[in-house]
């Protein structure tokens, strides 16, 4: 199975064990899993960094005796140091090394798209990508991405090797890609994989008070999620609730709606813990918005509107994505 071949709403597997919070267990996650699959889900992303490999564990535990039933994509370069912490290793030998452990903790022999989590300036982009084509010849995986990168550094990554998809955070909130990235992954026939294109619970409209996030919770270090940030953040959210209202939908399934329609060549990620948002997730792939709300919708929630960086300045420096002025 290619990735133009999956259901255009996929499941993105982090928060089962890394980011928001205490994570499920892994009965619950368990269960979520194999009901994505249960309900036509046939897409799951995940990363050896997300719970420092639990999540990929997690999956190869769940669902690994359905590995038919799925595309399966991972990422490598953004992993743990000797003590856990978040570094970035780009280099030949050790994205091989995270394959390889990547598809013991999967239990399969194959990985349908692996990414470069993040792009190691330290190591030349020529030797980090040559070294996923290898993997290719190898048999062990069956395409390459990379995630948060430019249009120059896909640019320069399709010369050594086809790139197959960029992913990259994309939503009514975050348009980063809109600079260069989506028409360049449109000229060179590669698939939008948009994260947190719900901006992690800011479009569904549940997420009224940012104080009561865990402690743990990485939106606590995300300036768009400040105190005062988010409660001018969430005055630009009317329009996208009445839009919801008109469809007799949820806000979420409208946002990723809007998402979808941006462009033939996205196809869209969201996570979740709840099985009930895992059912509306998928509904999202039937909604069909006008013309009018959809620039409406474009019009009322953008980069140019909403207050806040995306990143804070630490993460930022990770990421080699085009930034608004």
């Amino acid at each position: 199975m290619k990735l133009n071949q999956t259901r255009r709403i996929g499941l993105g597997c982090m928060n089962l064990s890394h980011a928001y919070g205490k994570p499920s267990s892994p009965e619950q996650a368990s269960k979520l899993l194999n009901l994505a699959l249960d309900l036509g889900y046939n897409h799951f992303d995940t990363a050896a960094f997300y719970g420092l490999g639990t999540n990929e564990q997690l999956i190869g535990d769940a669902v690994a005796h359905r590995r038919n039933e799925y595309f399966l994509a991972s990422k490598c370069v953004l992993v743990p140091d000797e003590n856990g912490k978040r570094s970035l290793d780009g280099r030949p030998e050790r994205i091989r090394q995270t394959c390889e452990q990547a598809l013991r903790r999967l239990k399969t022999d194959f990985i349908d798209l692996y990414y470069l989590h993040r792009y190691d300036k330290k190591v030349p982009l020529e030797d980090s990508v040559g070294a996923m084509a290898e993997l290719v010849a190898a048999g062990k995986i069956g395409a390459i991405g990379l995630s948060e990168v430019s249009a120059d550094t896909l640019r320069r990554a399709n010369a050594v090797h086809p790139i197959s998809a960029v992913q990259t955070e994309y939503s009514l909130w975050t348009r980063n890609a809109d600079i260069a990235v989506m028409d360049t992954c449109a000229e060179l026939g590669a698939s939008v994989v948009a994260f947190s294109p719900l901006g992690r619970g800011y479009l569904t409209g549940t997420l009224t008070d940012v104080t009561r996030l865990a402690d743990s919770d990485i939106r606590r270090k995300m300036p768009r999620f400040s105190e005062d940030n988010y409660a001018k953040n969430l005055l630009l959210l009317e329009p996208l609730k009445q839009v919801a209202n008109n469809h007799n939908v949820s806000m979420a399934e409208v946002a990723l709606a809007w998402v979808l329609q941006r462009a033939e060549h996205i196809v869209a990620i969201p996570g979740t813990s709840s099985e009930t948002h895992l059912k509306t997730n998928f509904k999202a792939q039937s909604i069909r918005l006008s013309k009018a709300e959809w620039q409406l919708l474009n019009d009322a929630i953008n980069d140019q509107k909403v207050h806040g960086a995306r990143y804070s300045e630490a993460a930022q420096a990770d990421v080699d994505t085009e930034q608004f002025a």
